[in-house]
């Protein structure tokens, strides 16, 4: 019985460990295929307004439309975070009305 419980127990572990989102960059890790995806272009975005100071974490970047907005409209002109500011309004006010 015990080891019936630790076998359970090591699955479920091991299921979870593999169940979370891997990002390279703007792209989500999907059956082995890289796949553009906004929770991983977010991730991108919080990272590089990380790099020039701003304390921010991945979690409030994808909660929150307007810090995404204005991380867009600060560090929109640095290439890494161009598909993450796509839909922002960005710097130039286009984009997600």
């Amino acid at each position: 019985m015990q080891r019936l419980f630790l076998l359970t127990a090591l699955i479920t572990v091991s299921t979870a460990a593999s169940a979370r989102i891997v990002c390279h960059d703007d792209f989500q890790m999907v059956n082995g295929h890289e796949i553009a995806t906004p929770y991983c272009q977010d991730n991108t975005l919080a990272s590089v307004a990380r790099g020039y100071g701003r304390r921010v974490s991945d979690a409030e970047v994808r909660n929150n439309p307007g810090l995404k907005d204005e991380l867009c409209r600060n560090f929109g002109s640095d290439i890494r975070v161009k598909g993450a500011c796509a839909s922002s309004k960005g710097q130039d006010g286009e984009g997600r009305h």
